[in-house]
């Protein structure tokens, strides 16, 4: 007799949003991040280190991947199953890609230049994706769960 396991079925939720590729639609791609992780009810810590990737993947976006008439899109997946938290910005610009050999120490009097030491400090992972036919994603992962299990979208 053969006897099959139940699977759970796992939802993974996801937030797509465009946005225009200016300082305004940065910083609505950040407060847009804040409202939906609240909804999804993820846990403050990983909230406040989600908002701050967003804020500087969608600032590079605006600043660094603009190209005339075209937007960035913000994206943001959580699956609870697996406990992660993927942040992905995708914008026109896909000549350049960033990486982390290309991350340098700006003098300490510049005004800019420290987003993805910043994002390399707030998450647990990311890396650049080229998307056809002439963009990039800028992606970032957080784990939500702790190092005792417990998974930190629990209140």
């Amino acid at each position: 007799m053969n006897s099959t396991t139940p699977h759970l079925a796992t939802t993974i939720s996801t937030f797509v949003q465009r946005q225009s590729s200016t300082r305004r639609g940065a910083r609505l791609a950040r407060l847009l991040a804040h409202e939906q992780l609240c909804t999804w009810q993820v846990s403050p810590d990983v909230t406040e280190r989600a908002e701050q990737i967003v804020a500087e993947l969608a600032a590079n976006a605006a600043l660094h991947g603009r190209v005339q008439g075209r937007d960035f899109r913000l994206t943001l997946s959580l699956d609870p199953a697996v406990g992660l938290l993927r942040i992905a910005v995708t914008d026109a610009h896909g000549e350049q890609l960033p990486s982390l050999s290309a991350i340098f120490e700006p003098p300490p009097d510049a005004e800019s230049g420290r987003g993805l030491i910043l994002v390399t400090a707030l998450a647990d992972r990311w890396g650049t994706e080229p998307y056809p036919p002439a963009g990039k994603t800028v992606w970032a992962e957080l784990d939500l769960c702790t190092p005792a299990g417990r998974t930190l979208t629990d209140r």
